[in-house]
């Protein structure tokens, strides 16, 4: 058995968003280890605090309760610098967006977190052997690839009369479920999220901006308030990122979340396809 240190050690983590009536817990009670060599998968719906626990993995948040220690150290007693200097030499980090700066080249990119890292080697020369490495790197997945050819050479899916709009569940939009575990009185516009349609479709149902509508999927039911919105493409709908949570005896918006089914998913990853929900809108 090895005697080096886990990797993650983490015990009754706990990370808590807001205070008081509109306290959330984004990560509650978390305990694991990850030993060297390991691979974990993290998976859950959208909003169930898989980011948020990854930011406390990876030290990058250090709001939390409990107990986390990264290669044996305790990061609660590390300094700014010194939990820098981890991240640097230790943590790798590849986001949904990729974070590169724009007046840089892929090589300064790519040595850019060497500002943090103590390695006395040339870091251009370490930058150009990493770029070496992954130009040399050819993926090749065979179910996906047969997945692939499948979809190219056969017709599209026929529509569901019965589901009739594509809704896109979970839009960012100016505001995030962050920002919404405020006291949700402090946005003077679209308070319960609306839902955007296009003019085209809207017409159709004999709706305007503000009125409602009965929203349904396979999943579940909504009650809705129309906007009517040129940045729509018809057949599509959406509802925003964010919305559906408690704030004391109130609960703002549509939660996405009850409206995507956990059957109708990627096939290889798992991942609910909250941007292509089938949906029915009736008027009320």
């Amino acid at each position: 058995m090895s005697t080096e240190p886990a990797i993650v050690l983490a015990k009754s983590v706990t990370r808590v968003f807001g205070t008081g009536e509109a306290a959330r817990r984004a990560v509650d009670d978390v305990s694991l280890s990850v030993q060297k060599g390991e691979v974990v998968l993290i998976f859950g719906p959208s909003g169930c605090g898989k980011s948020t626990l990854l930011a406390l993995l990876g030290g990058l948040d250090r709001a939390y309760s409990g107990s986390l220690e990264l290669f044996g150290r305790d990061v609660s007693r590390l300094s700014d610098t010194e939990l820098s200097q981890l991240r640097g030499e230790r943590i790798g980090f590849v986001f949904q967006a990729f974070h590169l700066l724009g007046h840089l080249s892929v090589l300064e990119n790519v040595m850019a977190p060497a500002l943090f890292s103590r390695d006395e080697r040339s870091v251009e020369t370490r930058a150009r052997e990493v770029l070496e490495r992954v130009g040399q790197i050819q993926l090749e997945l065979p179910d996906l690839l047969e997945e692939l050819e499948r979809c190219l050479g056969s017709a599209p899916d026929a529509t569901d009369l019965s589901f009739p709009f594509v809704l896109s569940a979970g839009e960012r939009r100016s505001f995030t479920a962050n920002t919404l575990l405020r006291d949700p009185a402090w946005r003077n516009k679209d308070a319960a999220g609306a839902l955007r349609i296009c003019p085209s479709d809207a017409s159709a149902l004999g709706v305007a901006t503000g009125a409602e509508l009965r929203l349904t999927t396979r999943r579940g039911t909504a009650l809705v308030t129309v906007e009517v919105s040129d940045t729509m493409q018809p057949g599509h709908v959406s509802l925003p990122n964010g919305l559906g949570t408690s704030y004391g005896d109130e609960r703002p918006g549509v939660a996405p979340n009850e409206l995507t089914s956990l059957d109708e998913r990627d096939p290889f990853v798992g991942t609910p396809w909250h941007k292509h929900v089938r949906a029915r809108l009736e008027r009320v």
